[in-house]
């Protein structure tokens, strides 16, 4: 397949092309720093430079692309929450959506398939029963950005493209992400859950993540709203006392919320709430789940 992939030199994205670079998969890369990963060329990769708001074919071929895929973002976890960083988690995502549909768009030969990045934040706190994908939208700014998220993905739909809005759970990987974060008090012997720890944390390995993503590229009863989470969410409680386990740590007593309030404004509801999101779709179409439970997923990865 002839793939264009936007936002994926990142944590996730980095392994996708790797993942996709094993089946000779055709991919062209948009980045705003197309020097820094000149890299990616001894793989057969071809790099675009783009400003993340117009897509501008240049020297590359962007004619006849079978798939889009869009992990575009400025990450959600990175800085506190300040007006102006709102305004720019949110932009990052929206305008790149815009920009790639808007480019579609113009495009005489359709994408079969466009996989868009959106999250489990979509739904909000949701403190008790399963979550699916036929869940509302919840209440807060989360929510609020994933569904102008994934509003500007859904215009693709009407162009005859197969969409999915790929809801992604807390991304477990060595080298970044949350586990990166998570890891360090423990390590230095102070950690212990957040809050209560009674909130669930759902979540899913980098490796299912990236099959979830070649799953979706082949398999045409996929579209629409998607959940990319392990089908076994856990409580913080118990992901702190895996952890601990795997890495042979102590897990001391919870870190009040008020601390946290404190320490990250807003941001802390990333850590002090969460939902049991459930992947029924993936489950439906028969994805096999490489590490399905918390615990060989750890294990694996540390």
């Amino acid at each position: 397949m002839k793939i264009l992939l936007a936002g994926c030199t990142g944590f996730v994205g980095l392994a996708l092309i790797e993942r996709l670079s094993e089946e000779k998969h055709q991919l062209i890369i948009l980045t705003r720093q197309p020097r820094k990963y000149e890299y990616l060329k001894k793989i057969d990769v071809e790099i675009l430079g783009w400003d993340g708001k117009s897509v501008q074919a240049r020297d590359v071929d962007l004619s006849a692309v079978d798939a889009v895929i869009n992990l575009s973002g400025a990450g959600i976890a990175d800085k506190r929450w300040t007006a102006d960083r709102k305004k720019e988690i949110l932009k990052s995502r929206v305008q790149s959506t815009q920009a790639l549909v808007e480019w579609m768009k113009t495009v005489s030969q359709k994408p079969e398939v466009f996989i868009n990045a959106s999250a489990i934040g979509f739904y909000g706190p949701v403190t008790g029963g399963d979550v699916t994908e036929a869940n509302e939208r919840g209440q807060g700014f989360l929510p609020e950005i994933c569904e102008r998220w994934e509003k500007a993905a859904i215009p693709a739909e009407a162009l005859g493209i197969r969409t999915i809005r790929l809801r992604i759970g807390i991304v477990l990987e060595q080298g970044g992400g949350a586990l990166k974060k998570m890891l360090t008090p423990f390590l230095l012997f102070m950690g212990g859950p957040p809050g209560s720890g009674k909130q669930w944390m759902s979540w899913i390995h980098r490796k299912d993540l990236i099959e979830i993503i070649h799953f979706s590229l082949k398999h045409k009863a996929l579209s629409g709203a998607v959940n990319a989470t392990a089908p076994e969410p856990v409580t913080m409680k118990a992901f702190c006392n895996i952890l601990g386990h795997v890495i042979k740590r102590p897990v001391w007593a919870p870190v009040p919320g008020f601390m946290l309030k404190l320490l990250l404004g807003e941001l802390s509801d990333l850590l002090l709430t969460g939902q049991r999101v459930i992947p029924k779709k993936m489950l439906q179409e028969g994805f096999n789940f490489g590490y399905a439970t918390l615990r060989p997923a750890l294990e694996d990865i540390l």
